[in-house]
């Protein structure tokens, strides 16, 4: 049997498999119209869409491919030129990968752009989103640049049969170029980073305006917010004092941890230094605050500390986002379980007059119940007292602990 001949029939075989194939789809997709039709919901949403949709475009790829490599094979064996210049064909997807990604980089930065967090809400979370536009700028530049000679270099320099290439092994000043200004860049933005980072981990305390501490524990799968109290000091504990009363496991033997509070929600006055002391009871979390710019790891057997101040307000950032429904949070960004999803807690941020208000109504950690299990004497029960002497009781409460904190 001729070559010719044989290309012949497997072109016609070729043919005879495609044309069946899409008459055993179409015969199915009949079937499938003529049975009951079964609700399937929103499809285009679910994952098996899209994974067929996938798998459907690679056999159309592939059935094109095969009928080209048929066609060639075919002109081959008739003595023919080639059908198809292959180098021009593939100067021009290169070009169009070209216009395709710039679109894509410019869709990216106009739509998912606009889903980033709005402008932070602490001191140190300018610095660092001034940091990072820094280095995106700089990188999309150099992005774009590099991807505008690298596909514009294959069309232009495609292969024609008419120009030979010229041998150009080495280059001394562009070697120079390429590397004196990019490690002079990365220098400047890894200096950059350096200072940022020690002005967020070493603050020089303000005698005048000292932070305001507040614990928080992570476990499986909540958090306990633990505020200072009136000393502004929050005392030790120890995991061994870990009970079903004690969950923290403080150690009132420090007299610290006497007036200690704890909190179901995070309240904190703007524009007045916080302290964060993070600890774990179980295993690794990560305590994060995306609108403060704060992140966090908490590490079991391990005291981490991190200081910030806030710096707008919940009411005020309400407005900025025209949302009224808008709540600052702090949550695990660590997948730490199955239970992981539900590690966030509400953050408020206020004014002081309303954190000196809302404080002072915080219950005490030190519970009746812990006073017996630590032989501590039980407080009596108080008495009902005249409103003008519950008010003069909690003014002196804010009274007290204003004078601390200054």
């Amino acid at each position: 049997m001729s070559l010719r001949k044989f290309i012949s029939n497997k072109t016609i075989a070729a043919l005879a498999v495609i044309v069946t194939a899409f008459a055993s789809t179409s015969a199915f997709a009949q079937e499938a119209a003529a049975a009951k039709p079964v609700d399937m919901g929103p499809v285009y949403k679910s994952v098996i869409f899209y994974t067929m949709a996938f798998l459907l475009l690679c056999l159309f790829i592939a059935i094109i491919g095969k009928a080209l490599k048929v066609y060639e094979l075919t002109r081959e064996a008739q003595d023919k030129p080639k059908g198809i210049n292959w180098d021009t064909v593939n100067g021009v997807l290169f070009a169009l990968f070209l216009i395709v990604g710039l679109y894509g980089v410019y869709w990216e930065y106009t739509v998912h752009g606009n889903m980033i967090l709005p402008e932070a809400a602490s001191e140190h979370g300018k610095k660092i989103d001034q940091m990072f536009n820094i280095t995106l700028i700089i990188t999309t530049i150099v992005f774009i640049l590099t991807h505008i000679v690298l596909f514009a270099f294959a069309y232009v320099y495609r292969y024609t049969g008419k120009r030979k290439a010229y041998y150009y092994p080495h280059n001394n000043a562009l070697e120079r170029l390429w590397t004196i200004i990019p490690a002079v860049v990365l220098t400047v933005l890894v200096l950059m980073g350096f200072l940022t980072w020690r002005s967020i981990f070493y603050k020089i305390p303000d005698p005048n305006n000292k932070p305001l501490s507040i614990e928080i524990t992570s476990s499986q799968f909540a958090w306990a917010i633990r505020y200072a109290g009136a000393d502004g000091v929050v005392g030790v504990k120890n995991y061994k004092l870990i009970t079903s009363e004690n969950a923290l496991g403080i150690d009132f033997k420090d007299k610290n941890t006497l007036d200690d509070q704890l909190a179901e929600e995070m309240v904190i006055p703007v524009n007045k230094p916080v302290r964060l002391i993070l600890t774990s009871k179980d295993v690794l979390h990560s305590f994060y605050m995306p609108h403060f710019r704060v992140q966090l790891n908490t590490v079991p057997g391990m005291t981490s500390y991190f200081e910030f101040t806030p710096t707008i307000t919940t009411e005020e950032m309400k407005t900025k986002t025209n949302d009224p429904k808008f709540e600052y949070l702090f949550l695990c960004a660590k997948i730490c379980g199955e239970g992981h999803y539900k590690m966030q807690r509400k953050v408020r941020v206020v004014s002081q007059q309303e954190y000196d208000t809302w404080v002072a109504q915080l219950p005490t950690y030190l519970t009746d119940d812990l006073r017996k299990q630590f032989n501590m004497p039980v407080t009596a029960a108080p008495a009902t007292a005249p409103a003008d002497t519950a008010a003069k009781d909690t003014s002196a409460v804010k009274t007290n602990q204003i004078a601390l904190k200054k």
